[in-house]
């Protein structure tokens, strides 16, 4: 006796005629983007994992000595992105990618790395680094999970376009008081570069105001689409 549903029938001949859905395999492009931002996600936890695992055990005044030189060079790689949205790798303003690169290698070149003495032992040190790890975790993830599925779990959606409201006033007041930090010594090092750090202080609230407004007009459409999907 057949069970319900359970037909020894053949398949209806337009089923067995229907053609497999035809695959196409990633673009270079994709490919090559995929594997940098998974790259860079991985380096950022690394930082993440290492501030949070040394300021626990130890203090944040060993954090420099273990995750500066990593979180140096994992920054020095972001200046890739600079390159990809001039070429028009990807849908990046320029603008934007600029002042954030150039900003986060002031940091690390021309502050942390000239005046560890000064800046490496503050707590802001700390925090800045808190803020640009958990950030690029986050964006590294959400970046490489919609380029492999063409999808992201709605969950890191909320977190790519929720989290900034913390990180990036932690990150910014974090990195305005380590320039404050090295106008000290920058005076007595060279005192052109005292003023160019004055500048970079005074430029910073406005800078700072370009890129969270960019931050918030993307947060909208997003959010908005999110909305829209739920109520379809």
């Amino acid at each position: 006796m057949d069970r319900p549903g359970d037909s020894q029938q053949p398949p209806p001949k337009r089923q067995q005629e229907q053609k497999p859905v035809k695959v196409i395999p990633p673009s270079s492009r994709s490919l090559y983007l995929i594997l940098y931002n998974c790259v860079s996600a991985l380096l950022w936890s690394v930082v993440l994992a290492r501030v949070l695992f040394i300021t626990a055990i130890h203090s944040h005044r060993g954090v420099h000595v273990g995750t500066g030189q990593w979180t140096k060079w994992t920054q020095t790689l972001a200046g890739l992105e600079v390159l990809h949205a001039a070429i028009g790798l990807v849908r990046a303003p320029i603008l934007t990618t600029v002042m954030q690169v150039a900003s986060r290698f002031l940091l690390v070149w021309g502050i942390v790395h000239n005046f560890p003495a000064t800046t490496s032992q503050s707590f802001a040190y700390t925090t800045m680094l808190l803020a640009w790890s958990t950030t690029e975790v986050i964006r590294y993830s959400y970046f490489a999970i919609n380029l492999a599925y063409g999808g992201v779990p709605s969950w890191l959606t909320w977190l790519r376009y929720n989290a900034f409201f913390v990180l990036y006033p932690l990150g910014i007041s974090s990195e305005c008081w380590l320039v404050y930090l090295a106008i000290a010594p920058a005076r007595s090092w060279n005192p052109a570069y005292e003023w160019v750090l004055r500048g970079v202080l005074f430029v910073y609230i406005p800078g700072s105001y370009v890129l969270f407004t960019h931050m918030m007009t993307q947060r909208r459409k997003v959010m908005r689409g999110l909305a829209d999907k739920k109520t379809a």
